[in-house]
């Protein structure tokens, strides 16, 4: 009966410190899952904009929009030349509630790409001097796609490394005096360059993770299930077959060329 007594007495024991160590298991894992989610950033970004402008390629603008929205306590918004409906590539109409009057300063400028309205925005000379107001604040200046035009156009990209869209991308750069880059994404500075379209989401990726640290942007990115499985592995100057290359490029080219060569 004693040996018994003895034997229940132990088991509830260890079923006391199994629930005790349990329990505190638990409670770590908690905090470890809160530290995660109220990482602080190593620099506060409390605006971003992103200029958008009549032509902009809707995921260079809605794919950096919908990544960087994930930081806590920022503002992200639109801002265009005039406030209003500004249209897409395609015609779809956005409505944009700031203007670049109104916009002062920025602790973060991303300007998407586009075709042939984006080498038009390089040759303007109000946005390219906003933009120049916008950078002598910003903590990043950035770009997606050919929205890297229009920051080398505001004299910003000079001497840097920088990468944009693979259409004739050196010479692009070289006209701005910066130097091509053929990766996803480059940093030089303050400034952050993508290449073409889906790019930018790798681009905003990276910036996050360097304010928040790869635990939480692991997180933005299940969030998004941002796990791409492309039904070929190209999608890149170099993955491209030689003739889908040369045809996409003179297809640009009948487009763009006698624009951006006059």
């Amino acid at each position: 009966m004693k040996k018994t007594i003895l034997a229940i007495t132990l088991i509830i024991s260890i079923s006391g410190i199994a629930q005790d160590k349990t329990a505190d298991s638990l409670a770590k894992r908690h905090n470890e899952m809160m530290a995660i989610i109220m990482t602080q950033p190593k620099i506060k970004l409390k605006t971003i904009g992103i200029f958008v402008y009549n032509g902009f390629n809707t995921l260079d603008a809605i794919g950096p929009y919908q990544v960087l929205s994930q930081l806590m306590g920022t503002k992200v918004f639109f801002v265009a030349k005039e406030k209003g409906f500004v249209k897409n590539q395609s015609g779809i109409e956005f409505k944009v509630d700031k203007s670049i009057g109104e916009v002062k300063n920025l602790d973060m400028l991303l300007i998407p790409g586009g075709a042939a309205e984006t080498f038009k925005t390089t040759l303007d000379t109000t946005v390219l001097n906003w933009i120049k107001e916008i950078d002598k604040t910003s903590t990043y200046t950035t770009s997606v796609c050919t929205g890297a035009w229009i920051i080398g156009a505001a004299g910003l990209l000079k001497d840097k490394n920088a990468t944009t869209n693979w259409y004739r991308a050196d010479e692009m750069l070289h006209r701005y005096g910066a130097n091509f880059k053929q990766e996803r994404w480059v940093r030089d500075g303050k400034y952050w360059t993508s290449a073409g379209v889906t790019a930018g989401l790798d681009m905003s990726l990276a910036i996050v993770n360097e304010l928040m640290g790869e635990k939480y942007t692991q997180g933005v990115m299940l969030d998004l299930e941002y796990d791409p499985h492309p039904p070929f592995n190209a999608g890149s100057v170099k993955k491209t077959i030689p003739i889908v290359a040369d045809m996409m490029k003179e297809m640009y080219d009948m487009a763009l060329l006698q624009l951006i060569r006059k």
